[in-house]
């Protein structure tokens, strides 16, 4: 495959108009003026391209189905399933579905091209196309912050990476990046997202390529601050004076209520589709996983254990009565009382200790909880950012550095946040204010187990979210929910839950110096029990 971040999504434009194939007259096509090029091509557009990017719209779900559903979700007990190949909750590693974030997909080598040429090289395009251009000051600061956001997650999924120099071989010529450290990369976040956030300005350019908030400054610069919050708070265990620093920097300015939450809608109209890859796959258009992927027991056991009301808007049971089928029951159960997860770690063998039909809990498939219809709608919003996470990462800095304010308050919010949310999927998923209330109430904040209730709280909020990715850094940088490890016969870890996704084999011939300084570097070698920088034992 080649190494396609090198090149410019201002002439490729990011492959929304045009697919990326041989032409004729190809240099007479790139610089006749009445076609598209850096002088007259409206730089809106790759935004547009990189947030679609980010929900994996633009791949057709392989860096979605592999990196976040397959991997995050099942290590992170949130989801499980039978189904041979999703090797996440086995501890088994897949080389080419470990890479599929990054940009490569060993078994589909002409799609799922990931992170790197979806993502990156459209967002740098923005950044470096709109620098010093004062009628898209906004529109600049904008993909700065989106930027941040985009290498967060690569860091965090991998460690040190192609930074500084990423998605810059059309400006620079060099079409071999550098891996940065990511102690670096942490280090040009904070700035970057500080410095752009604070240059916002609502009297400004209103961006028309956002489809997060449509232009809306005012929502941009909370956003900014929420997720400047965010990375901050990766830090707390390695570096805290520093996390100390910018949370105080953040505090104040961030997400002020669900109406801030930032997502994308699916959309299921259109020549090209971009409806939500978690809800695509969901609905089985990969495979069986609509009949075999469930709830896992450890995230339905801790709904039920405090009787949250989240359990009726996220579950139902007898979703699919027939092996197969993708016609859903209109009368599956969503009554808590019936939901059932699925335990971690079990197959369709015959094999004593991992079958799922010799688990204690199996009856019937169809008597595992799924996620509920209305979470798992191809036009529904995939969440990129959220209040509650804001408010459950204050309450995280208030009870471990004495800073933000009241732990307790921000507990009490971020909680009641993470219920009421739901509606923003839809309707039928709506738990009342009063409902949400009642259940903080009775389960009130306490300092002496404050840290794990507030990242239970969060592991939870991004379950919900089918955020699998940020449930999996948080438990890093957390250590909580004390999730007890499966055990699978030829795991690749030991028995642990992995720590780090190993970098792509495919560098190693394409970007081979750099890969083989940064593959050699990894402490305890480049393999899914080694730690990224920030995950500080």
């Amino acid at each position: 495959m080649k190494k396609t971040y090198k090149y410019a999504a201002a002439v490729m434009l990011a492959g929304l108009f045009i697919s990326s194939g041989c032409r004729k007259d190809f240099d007479t096509i790139n610089t006749n003026p009445a076609t598209y090029n850096q002088a007259n091509f409206d730089p809106n557009y790759l935004l547009t391209s990189a947030q679609l990017g980010y929900s994996g719209s633009m791949d057709f779900a392989y860096d979605t189905w592999r990196g976040n559903l397959i991997y995050c979700s099942t290590m992170m007990q949130g989801l499980s399933t039978v189904i041979g190949y999703w090797a996440g909750d086995k501890y088994i590693l897949n080389a080419g579905y470990t890479a599929a974030y990054w940009g490569f997909a060993t078994s589909t080598p002409t799609g799922g091209d990931g992170a790197y040429p979806e993502q990156v090289r459209p967002i740098v395009d923005v950044v470096q196309s709109t620098t010093g251009k004062a009628q898209y000051k906004n529109l600049h600061n904008i993909a700065r912050i989106m930027k941040a956001l985009i290498f967060e997650r690569i860091t965090d999924l991998y460690g040190d990476c192609p930074y500084s120099e990423a998605g810059l071989g059309y400006y620079d010529k060099n079409y071999f990046p550098k891996y940065d450290k990511q102690q670096d990369i942490y280090t040009d976040l904070l700035k970057e997202v500080s410095d752009a956030t604070s240059q916002l300005d609502p009297a400004g350019d209103k961006p028309t390529g956002d489809s997060y908030y449509k232009g809306d400054i005012t929502k941009w610069k909370r956003f900014g601050n929420t997720l400047l919050l965010r990375i901050a708070m990766r830090l707390s265990k390695v570096d805290p004076a520093t996390a100390q620093t910018y949370v105080q920097k953040a505090v104040g300015n961030t997400m002020a209520s669900n109406a801030d939450n930032a997502y994308l809608l699916g959309d299921i109209t259109g020549g090209r589709t971009t409806q939500n890859r978690n809800s695509q796959i969901l609905l089985g258009d990969g495979g069986q996983e609509n009949f075999y992927v469930r709830w896992s027991k450890t995230f339905i056991d801790q709904l039920k254990a405090t009787n949250d009301p989240r359990l009726g808007a996220v579950a139902v049971t007898q979703l699919y009565l027939t092996d197969g089928t993708k016609t859903q029951n209109p009368a599956a159960n969503a009554s808590p009382a019936v939901q059932k997860g699925m335990p971690n770690g079990k197959d369709l063998s015959a094999t004593a200790g991992i079958s799922i039909y010799s688990d204690p809990s199996f009856t019937t498939f169809t008597d595992y909880s799924s996620p509920a219809p209305a979470l798992i709608k191809r036009n529904g919003p995939t969440f990129v950012l959220t209040y509650a996470e804001s408010e459950l990462l204050l309450a995280d800095a208030a009870q471990r550095f004495g800073v933000a304010g009241s732990a307790s308050q921000h507990y009490h919010d971020g909680v009641k946040a993470a219920i009421t949310y739901l509606s923003q999927y839809d309707p039928t998923a709506t738990v009342s204010d009063a409902t949400a209330e009642t259940y903080v109430t009775a389960h009130p904040y306490n300092a002496a187990d404050g840290l794990n209730q507030i990242n239970t709280q969060y592991w939870l909020l991004t379950n919900t979210m089918l955020d699998f990715y940020e449930s999996w850094a948080n438990w890093r940088r957390s250590g909580y929910p004390a999730l007890t490890p499966v055990v699978y016969p030829g795991n690749s870890t030991n028995g642990t839950i992995p720590r780090r996704f190993p970098y792509p084999i495919i560098e190693a011939g394409t970007n081979t110096a750099n890969y083989n300084a940064a593959h050699n570097a990894v402490p305890g070698g480049d393999v899914l029990t080694s730690r990224v920088w920030w995950d500080k034992q």
